[in-house]
């Protein structure tokens, strides 16, 4: 059988933000963002060279300080430089592309939060910048996982 790709959000209404955030395969991290209450929407995509995941979110029902200290930074390993499980090469880093001053603070916080927090043996690599262009991913690895159930995937929540 055949699955549709969902239509993506191209126009985001004025109460929803967008933040995108990089940590390894971009279809692992998809995965579980889409499934987060709050999150309206994800795309697969390229920023800066990395695998990336463009999410817009309702900050009205999700703030961006628990979508990166309840998620993100337990979803992937931010300590790893260029490399998630299997996955090794520049494309793989771990970066939260900012679009506001305010998000750069609060990633910023969520960033020492993490470091602080002890759950990591090492230091928080996470790069924090300023998104510049977003490219989306190709049809194919739109919800790739959804489509692909056994596939391959180095994503989930740490304790």
């Amino acid at each position: 059988p055949t699955v549709q790709s969902k239509p993506m959000m191209k126009v985001v209404p004025n109460n929803l933000e967008i933040i995108v955030l990089a940590g390894g395969c971009f279809w692992g991290m998809e995965n579980i963002l889409r499934e987060i209450p709050g999150v309206v929407d994800t795309e697969v995509g390229y920023a800066a060279g990395a695998e990336s995941v463009r999410v817009v979110f309702d900050p009205a029902k999700l703030s961006l300080s628990a979508l990166l200290d309840r998620w993100y930074f337990r979803m992937h390993d931010p300590t790893t430089k260029d490399r998630q499980g299997n996955d090794e090469g520049s494309q793989y880093r771990s970066a939260i592309f900012y679009t506001t001053d305010t998000q750069r603070a609060i990633a910023e916080a969520s960033k020492a939060a993490a470091a602080a927090s002890g759950r990591w043996d090492a230091p928080i690599v996470t790069e924090i910048v300023a998104l510049g262009s977003f490219w989306p991913g190709e049809d194919s690895h739109q919800d790739y996982l959804e489509k692909n159930p056994g596939g391959y995937t180095c994503h989930y929540i740490r304790d």
